[in-house]
């Protein structure tokens, strides 16, 4: 028993050391609240918590099954990192260029219909962009899938690795709701100028975290090109 507890703490630490890093959560709050500007201090709230939820689904679903989705379509790493980097890049060009908005009021809501149609929107934007690619991105899919090797153990002491990920994917999504949560105080201290000025920022670091993702997926595709046709790059002799 001793061991089942000092393997599960091992794999939680190593999953929050390892995802902590990349998810970056304080990091990542001005971009979430860049991008929820539009909404009420209630719907920010409601989406801070579906992200934080849709957040742990794709951490476990990364580290359990991902090696074998991948596998299945036959989709490598630098392709994932190549894809998420060019969404996120496109979203925060978009954001960059957006018509400036200081939120902290939604549109009205009247009627049932409009209420159904707002609530949908909040589930779909929850989801896409907020969870993913913004919060949980192709460099966290990444580790997850590491963290994810060796979990499928047949010992009765390796039900400890995948408990302790899986524990450690929750505190992680428990971290992201706070940070989600309460980041609309921030705004409130710096007023109506430094939020214009606060967000115009995180819509450019956004930009610019999409473009290094994508260079590390173009790099990582150039070294598997050379690795794979080393004879094509070989120096040619002077004669």
């Amino acid at each position: 028993m001793q061991d089942f507890f000092a393997l599960f703490f091992s794999k939680f630490l190593v999953a929050i050391a390892g995802l902590i890093p990349i998810l970056n959560p304080l990091g990542a709050t001005p971009i979430f609240l860049s991008l929820t500007t539009s909404y009420s201090s209630e719907e920010r709230a409601l989406l801070a918590r579906r992200v934080s939820v849709y957040s742990f689904c794709l951490l476990l679903f990364s580290m359990f099954i991902g090696t074998y989705v991948l596998a299945f379509f036959g989709v490598s790493i630098p392709i994932v990192r190549v894809c998420g980097g060019l969404l996120v890049a496109a979203a925060g060009w978009k954001l960059l260029n957006s018509p400036e908005n200081t939120g902290g009021a939604s549109e009205p809501i009247g009627s049932a219909a409009d209420h159904a149609r707002r609530a949908a929107e909040l589930r779909q934007r929850a989801f896409y962009p907020l969870a993913f690619p913004f919060t949980v991105g192709p460099g966290s899919i990444t580790v997850a899938i590491t963290l994810g090797v060796g979990i499928h153990g047949q010992d009765a002491h390796q039900l400890a690795i995948p408990l302790g990920s899986a524990f450690g994917a929750a505190a992680l999504s428990g971290i992201i709701y706070v940070c989600y949560r309460y980041g609309d105080r921030m705004l409130r201290l710096i007023g109506s100028t430094g939020t214009v000025v606060f967000l115009r920022l995180s819509a450019f670091i956004l930009l610019c975290l999409g473009a290094q993702i994508l260079w590390d997926g173009a790099s990582g595709l150039a070294g598997e090109f050379l690795a794979a046709h080393p004879w094509q790059f070989a120096p040619t002799g002077q004669g």
